[in-house]
């Protein structure tokens, strides 16, 4: 059974300490992933202030954060400038290309994305895509292939946006199938969905634990369908890279080939679809999701 991996790097800590991690894991293994990087100021702790909101205090609470993250990246950005990412640590981006990983753009500013996205007019938002394209393409020396939206949070401005760019295919949603989504009755660029939860969706939630997590994860991998994972630099090459380490190697037991999502993009014949807005259990806010074609917003 063959499965998508990607990697999402969403800040400095995450880009500094766990991309070298996982680099490592993963060549021990013989394993090639696909590496999502936000390269500009990393200011993920003014997400402190949604807070505020019970849907993601619950979550945080629920994921123990503070364990989880740690106190650096939760208030990263939240008394001072955030530091340019890319500009720092643009070596660590380098030896991961280097390694045969897949690199896509992730974020400019990975904050002001999950943030801002519904009130971003059409300047800023070309902006945001412009800035991140333009550095992680003068770290790795080439145009980057594809990119992933943060947080899941893409409409169909979004695709218009991305439309711009020689990207052979785009992450940007939650679904079933690898599929081209439908944007003023044309099609836009493959969309390659994850397809199965992120940790910080399911810790917590129903009796998962870190003792149950993995088989859990591994119960949810089907064959004949897609199967496509995202982990986070700053969870599974951070305090959970143990646990990260036994699930590969019980994924390997049962026969799970992880792949670049560039694989499975050029391995499916893609169906036609539109993304909308939607949720996904254990996420707070809404994120994008696959629909068929056709289907208009409620």
């Amino acid at each position: 059974m063959r499965a998508g991996l990607r990697i999402d790097v969403d800040t400095y800590r995450g880009t500094k300490t766990g991309v070298p991690r996982l680099c490592r894991v993963l060549q021990e293994r013989g394993i090639r992933a696909t590496f999502f990087f936000s390269v500009g100021p990393d200011n993920m702790g003014r997400h402190l202030w949604r807070l505020l909101r019970p849907a993601f205090l619950l979550k945080m609470l629920r994921s123990r954060a503070a364990s989880l993250y740690g106190w650096d990246i939760l208030l990263k950005g939240v008394f001072w400038p955030g530091p340019r990412i890319g500009e720092r640590l643009a070596p660590v981006i380098r030896v991961a290309a280097e390694a045969g990983h897949e690199i896509g753009v992730h974020a400019w500013d990975h904050h002001a994305w999950q943030a801002r996205i519904d009130r971003m007019g059409e300047g800023e938002l070309e902006a945001e895509l412009c800035r991140g394209y333009d550095e992680l393409a003068g770290i790795l020396g080439r145009p980057p292939t594809c990119s992933a939206a943060p947080g899941w949070k893409a409409n169909e401005r979004v695709l218009r946006g991305k439309a711009a760019f020689p990207f052979t295919f785009n992450s940007d949603c939650r679904g079933t199938s690898v599929f081209v989504p439908e944007v003023d009755g044309a099609a836009a660029q493959i969309q390659v969905p994850v397809t199965l939860p992120t940790y910080d969706e399911v810790i917590g939630r129903d009796g998962i634990t870190d003792e149950n997590y993995n088989q859990s994860l591994l119960d949810r991998f089907k064959g004949g369908r897609l199967n496509v994972l995202a982990i986070h630099a700053e969870v599974e090459g951070g305090s959970r890279l143990d646990l990260f380490e036994t699930f590969l190697d019980q994924a390997r037991d049962r026969e799970i080939e992880f792949v670049p999502l560039g694989d499975i993009a050029a391995g499916f014949r893609p169906d036609r679809g539109r993304i909308l807005p939607g949720s996904i259990s254990g996420r707070e806010g809404w994120v994008a999701v696959q629909h068929p074609a056709g289907r208009s917003e409620a």
